[in-house]
């Protein structure tokens, strides 16, 4: 379908929209003179505001002229002069596709590539383009890969996609707002009715009768029901619209295999699928592990750091690279199916160009490491660019050093409950003076059903190991307050307690166990842990 006709269909479905709301508007009018002339009586007139209530949801949709514009992504626009290698490229690139370039370029910090256009009279107009650019897809990909990636994007511009997107959105966003409108008076009904009977019944219960109960069954109906009929329409949009959409991706896969060929095409797209799982993970677990302690990594390193996860994980990242998604992630998802579209890629003729040598798409930066600092000061927030910035050791040692002490505030709880020291020294003192004080402290431990329903001996052996796991606790705490372990920082896995010697772990499961036996010693953890 040319872009014509993209354009057409684009405008007959958002007049629809237009064209639903005069239609139940004049329902509602014929209802109304109905009403009037063939009834008489207070019931008319309160019929007639219903309906005029129901009709200022549909006309603050019909008014709604223009659409809501979003926030961009946070990022900092590079110029030529800043970034010549990186424009060169994108030019290139857009020559080759046979579009115009953008006019700026923006760099994001997320897994990512996006164009936009501020197109104007229906997007028969051009008008400014931009490309956003993530800095952390740079540094999973190489520069073949990046090409595949960014002729993608170009070949949005070559077919007016991005000029079409405003119309599109328009109608989404109008009828996303009125369906609101129809549920926010649905529930504001509900909410109203439900103070109403609970008022009622406090006034009963005061006068020592039995409350009725609350019962909002068939408030604001409605409201629901107009807003079935848009939800209806907005199927049916959504999904006329999401058929064109996806035609554009997979024209635009097309544009991706021209310019930078079959292979680097296919395994960009493979490479997307990783990347975001790995970036996701990396900013949860690595990136803002120290926030709650005030922490940040160094400079740079905050979206910098995702260069040494994808280096150390590398069998998990194959992985991903095979598993591919087999179903969109939404019915109105605009993307085919990746699985779909590596396959199409993957099936057309050899090029030739497989096995291209490559550098890594970072390198067509002027200063990577400059262009990763400063986009830390356009997307993080300013309590976040105010906390302290360490090494990545510190940060994984500090951190984990509090959170694991804040972990242990439901053992201490439990230990002061039973009259014992918050410390491990005191907690022996404590086990020394009454031995019985272990197992009322585990007990006070969350437990299954069936721990919390034997007796005897057998709710010892359920409580044990729970102790043992509180009592190692507080040994790692202990040790990481005198400095004698340290949590070490690992990019290959989860981060782990080094202890002070070599042996020591060896060592410290029999000191456990001799403390949660029935005949309980505590000399050998002492010497352990506690000894100088």
């Amino acid at each position: 379908m040319g872009a014509s006709l993209r354009a057409l269909r684009a405008l007959v479905l958002l007049a629809g929209f237009y064209l639903l709301g005069v239609f139940l508007l004049a329902a509602l009018a014929g209802a109304d003179y109905a009403l009037v002339t063939g009834l008489h009586g207070p019931i008319v007139f309160k019929l007639v505001i219903v309906s005029v209530v129901l009709a200022v949801p549909i006309v603050r949709g019909l008014f709604m002229l223009r659409t809501p514009e979003g926030e961009p992504p946070a990022g900092i626009t590079v110029s030529e002069a800043r970034e010549p290698l990186l424009w060169q490229t994108v030019r290139d690139i857009a020559q080759q596709v046979g579009t115009r370039a953008p006019d700026e370029i923006v760099l994001i910090d997320e897994v990512n590539a996006a164009v936009s256009e501020d197109a104007k009279l229906l997007g028969l107009r051009p008008g400014t383009r931009r490309l956003y650019l993530g800095l952390p897809l740079m540094t999973g990909l190489d520069e073949m890969q990046l090409r595949a990636v960014l002729a993608h994007e170009m070949g949005h511009y070559a077919n007016f996609d991005t000029r079409l997107t405003p119309l599109i959105a328009r109608g989404r966003a109008q009828l996303i707002r009125t369906i609101g409108h129809f549920h926010e008076r649905a529930d504001g009904k509900v909410a109203k009715e439900r103070a109403k009977q609970e008022k009622r019944d406090e006034k009963r219960i005061a006068k020592g009768k039995k409350a009725k109960g609350v019962d909002t069954t068939g408030e604001g109906a409605m409201y629901r029901a107009m807003a079935k009929i848009y939800m209806a329409y907005g199927n049916f949009y959504m999904r006329a619209t999401r058929s064109t959409s996806r035609r554009q991706e997979l024209a635009a896969d097309l544009a991706s295999v021209r310019v930078a060929g079959r292979d680097s095409a296919a395994s960009a797209l493979r490479e997307l699928n990783a990347l975001d799982s790995a970036h996701g993970f990396y900013m949860s677990s690595y990136a803002t592990l120290g926030v709650g302690a005030g922490l940040l990594p160094r400079p740079g390193q905050v979206f910098g750091g995702l260069s040494r996860l994808l280096d150390a994980r590398s069998d998990d990242l194959d992985e991903l690279r095979r598993e591919l998604s087999t179903e969109p992630t939404s019915p109105y998802d605009s993307h085919p199916a990746l699985a779909e579209r590596v396959a199409r890629i993957e099936a057309l003729p050899d090029d030739g160009r497989a096995g291209q040598a490559a550098r890594p798409a970072l390198e067509l930066l002027a200063d990577a490491d400059a262009a990763l600092i400063a986009l830390e000061q356009a997307a993080l927030t300013p309590e976040a660019l105010a906390l302290k910035r360490v090494d990545w050791e510190d940060l994984v040692h500090e951190s984990m050093t509090l959170y694991v002490d804040q972990g242990a505030e439901e053992i201490r709880e439990a230990c002061a409950a039973e009259g014992a020291g918050p410390g491990l020294a005191e907690l022996l003192d404590a086990f020394d003076a009454d031995p019985a004080v272990r197992w009322r402290i585990a007990d006070r431990f969350p437990k299954s059903e069936e721990a919390a329903a034997a007796t005897g001996r057998a709710a010892r052996e359920f409580v044990r190991p729970v102790l043992r796991r509180a009592l190692n606790q507080l040994v790692g705490i202990e040790l990481a307050a005198r400095g004698a372990a340290r949590w070490q920082l690992s990019w290959s896995e989860s981060a782990a307690l080094v202890y002070p010697a070599e042996g020591f772990e060896e060592q410290l499961g029999p000191a456990l166990d001799a403390v949660v036996s029935d005949q309980p010693d505590t000399e050998s953890l002492r010497k352990l842990v506690l000894a100088p």
